[in-house]
């Protein structure tokens, strides 16, 4: 009886370990833990993109943004890229904008550029590798998306990836952009260089 109770002990100390790891990621991904609220303004930034531009936040008033956090070794990133690029084909001539936001380590972009590359990406790929945005965010993880409004309010957090290809998704950015006031699209599309 004492060699099962020996048995036992370890695997519950291992159980409460685990337990209060999942409490510990629970805790991080807690609406309005960090980051920015939910309906108030989003976090401004001005951030590099591959081909030596950069693109603000601030110069796509007007238009849907999504901001979407990856990283080139996320399995779950590779996993949801192609359907992030069907969702941006689908939209992005209504006034919709993705961006994708690398927190890959400096002096990655060839490793960025093999990504976009390998999936075909066609929206905006911006690099924030000291992770100033990613923070700014409240991000937890990766992938992790943030959606914007026209007006620049935050008004939906993803943790995790997702199938955007889901008619939900698209048929909820539909409603974002036809609640847009008309002439509300910016012109240049916010891409500086």
């Amino acid at each position: 009886m004492s060699e099962q109770k020996s048995g036992v002990l370890p695997l519950l100390v291992i159980a409460g370990l685990f337990a209060a790891g999942v409490g510990a990621v629970v805790a991080l991904r807690a609406p309005g833990s960090s980051g920015p609220r939910i309906d108030a303004p989003a976090p401004g930034f001005s951030l590099p993109d591959l081909d030596g531009g950069a693109l603000a936040l601030d110069a796509l008033r007007g238009r849907v943004v999504f901001v979407n956090f990856w990283g080139t070794w996320c399995a779950p990133c590779r996993d949801e890229a192609p359907s992030l690029e069907r969702l941006y084909g689908q939209l992005r001539d209504d006034g919709f904008e993705l961006l994708g936001v690398s927190i890959d380590a400096p002096g990655a972009r060839d490793e960025i550029r093999a990504f976009r590359d390998e999936f075909g990406i066609s929206f905006p790929i911006l690099v924030d590798p000291g992770k100033e945005v990613y923070r700014a965010y409240g991000a937890t993880g990766v992938p992790e998306t943030f959606l914007i409004d026209a007006g620049g309010n935050l008004v939906e957090r993803f943790v995790g990836p997702r199938n955007w290809d889901e008619p939900r998704y698209a048929r909820a950015l539909r409603r974002l952009l036809e609640a847009r006031e008309p002439g509300q699209v910016a012109q240049d599309g916010g891409r500086d260089g």
